[in-house]
């Protein structure tokens, strides 16, 4: 596991003394670095930007700058780094739109230390991860459609989809990767109760979203 280059971090929590402990977790297993800390969202875009870093641990609830707006905003600018959040939170209102912004992956602090390593290593390979709590949340919401509005980014995407534009083209318009896209794509897909691009765009205009 420690072949290659180190994985580089940035820890953003306002708390300083999750901080510590995270750095010092880190720290003390071969294969990461830590390059930098932040105690808000928005400092959180400035050293991701100046750092670089391959995945970015994110807390969500922080006063001066929230992690889902940082994410949203890390995401619109094309930034490399794969975001996993790590909060105390696993309510519907936190997680689908944090994974909605863009975040690889969503884990809980009560995570134990290997499995934090396990999904660090995995964000940075760009896989998804989540914990059993959230999956089985975000399992409801697939089996759910219907009920839940669609969110900006989403309906920004339908309406490119309506255009007949390709994925790799809504990315190039909306500055996110491809992932993102089809990320939301399976997203509005079941919210809508739809399979494909060409029952989307006719649901949506059937209900108003588009038109």
């Amino acid at each position: 596991m420690t072949d290659g280059p180190p994985i580089s971090l940035l820890i953003v929590d306002d708390h300083p003394v999750v901080r510590d402990g995270l750095r010092g977790m880190f720290a003390s297993e071969p294969g990461f670095t830590v390059l930098g800390e932040a105690a808000d969202g928005v400092a959180a875009v400035a050293l991701a930007e100046s750092l670089d870093p391959d995945v970015i641990l994110m807390d969500l609830r922080m006063p001066g700058g929230g992690g889902v707006a940082a994410i949203a905003e890390l995401s619109g600018r094309g930034a490399r780094a794969r975001v996993l959040v790590l909060t105390t939170y696993d309510t519907d209102s936190d997680t689908l739109p944090a994974i909605e912004a863009g975040a690889t992956g969503y884990l809980l602090k009560d995570a134990p230390r290997d499995e934090l390593f396990a999904a660090v290593r995995a964000a940075a390979a760009g896989r998804t991860v989540l914990s059993p709590a959230v999956a089985s949340r975000l399992v409801s919401a697939v089996r759910s459609p219907g009920n839940e509005p669609l969110s900006a980014r989403e309906r920004e995407v339908l309406a490119l989809v309506a255009q007949g534009t390709s994925n790799r083209e809504i990315a190039r318009e909306l500055f996110i990767s491809e992932a993102t896209v089809k990320t939301h794509l399976t997203h509005l897909y079941a919210k809508l109760g739809v399979n494909d691009r060409a029952a989307a765009v006719a649901t949506a205009y059937e209900r108003g979203i588009l038109g």
